[in-house]
């Protein structure tokens, strides 16, 4: 392991602590991120996003991928990574789609060369996180993989991220037809055998999948640096949930003390980052929506 990481793994390790101490009364500010997802209906580029939820008062932000390599193209990272850091605020994981887990090899290549440039852009941002998901492999009729084969696949992504100092956190969706509940992620880092892997729960997914919330006191504190936060109504049925049906965090009937209070039982130390899809609940202004999210969030 390099020392970079190592480093990484050290600071990590002493966030959970301190996460520990927080759910025993010593007072620790949960961090608040927003998903760009959040606030995407409106086609704002990544250095207008980073500075709207720097003013709403954001501690973090993740942004996806195809804005930070628009960033990139139009020379604006050095110039947004700075703004970042005179404002103390943090890029926390970057969203992304290569397809590492095809079992199609000219597939699987091309989608770990694309996970290579997301981690190399990412790192020169700073952000320490990106997304590693079974993107291509969730729609009905995918073809199918095991979970070993997919802790074999994730090995390599890991590898990749020890490069570049990103590390790729395993991502699970509710409506994939594989790898759609926190367990199955659970197995899948535990193959691996490796101290660097990570996962990233989502409330809504977690119930989608027909997940238990109980099941995050099974992590490791130090396998979620992230947990993306949303809620979901009481109708439509679950299984008939989709990503535009997630509402503001509060607004549904998500059980919230559960769900971090299974997170303070382990003494992880998560960012919590609001992820939602709906085109209503972005109907308003940039500013209006940052601010609605927020004060969700702070209501938690």
């Amino acid at each position: 392991m390099s020392a970079r990481l190592t480093r990484r793994f050290f600071c990590g390790g002493m966030a959970a602590l301190a996460s520990g101490c927080a759910s025993l009364g010593m007072g620790k500010r949960r961090r608040l991120s927003v998903n760009t997802a959040s606030i995407r209906e409106f086609g704002l580029p990544l250095k207008e996003q980073v500075r709207l939820a720097i003013e709403a008062g954001f501690d973090g932000i993740e942004p996806w991928l195809k804005d930070v390599h628009a960033a990139k193209a139009a020379g604006e990272l050095d110039g947004i990574r700075k703004m970042a850091e005179d404002a103390g605020f943090s890029f926390v994981n970057g969203i992304a789609f290569g397809k590492w887990a095809h079992p199609d090899a000219s597939i699987r290549r091309e989608g770990l060369e694309e996970t290579r440039r997301d981690m190399a852009v990412l790192a020169e941002l700073g952000c320490p996180c990106i997304a590693a998901s079974m993107f291509g492999l969730h729609k009905p009729g995918s073809p199918r993989v095991t979970r070993d084969e997919v802790a074999e696949r994730y090995v390599a992504v890991l590898n990749i991220g020890r490069q570049h100092g990103v590390r790729p956190l395993l991502e699970y969706w509710g409506h994939s037809i594989q790898l759609f509940r926190p367990e199955h992620a659970i197995s899948v880092v535990r193959a691996t055998g490796r101290p660097d892997v990570g996962i990233l729960p989502d409330v809504y997914h977690t119930y989608r999948g027909g997940g238990s919330f109980e099941t995050f006191r099974r992590f490791d504190a130090s396998w979620v640096p992230v947990l993306h936060v949303n809620d979901y109504p009481a109708t439509p049925p679950r299984t008939q949930l989709t990503d535009a049906d997630r509402v503001w965090p509060g607004d549904g009937i998500a059980p919230w003390p559960e769900i971090l209070g299974a997170l303070d039982s382990i003494g992880a130390s998560s960012w919590l980052s609001v992820e939602v899809f709906s085109k209503t609940l972005q109907s308003g202004s940039p500013q209006e929506t940052l601010a609605t999210a927020l004060a969700r969030m702070k209501a938690l």
